[in-house]
């Protein structure tokens, strides 16, 4: 999942906040540890090895986000109006 997805997401976050607060503030949280997984993962190499498998699983959190929510979206559980901005 490049940047430029990861922006059309966000700012469809921002012209729905009002909308959609809890999506807002989820996907907040979902690139908040994206941001801690790239961030930590030089300490990591460096000093405590064992941590650099949570930082891989953290720098593909959007990835992950983003695929459950279209699955979910797909079998009718979840609506998400923002797919079209990813596709």
């Amino acid at each position: 999942m490049g940047l430029s997805e990861l922006q059309r997401i966000k700012k469809w976050h921002v012209l729905h906040r009002a909308d959609h607060p809890l999506e807002y503030h989820l996907f907040d949280v979902v690139l908040a540890i994206w941001l801690m997984g790239w961030v930590g993962t030089l300490p990591a190499v460096l000093f405590q090895v064992w941590v650099i498998p949570l930082c891989v699983l953290a720098t593909l959190m959007p990835r992950f986000y983003v695929g459950w929510r279209v699955r979910a979206h797909e079998s009718r559980r979840l609506r998400c109006d923002w797919i079209d901005t990813t596709r």
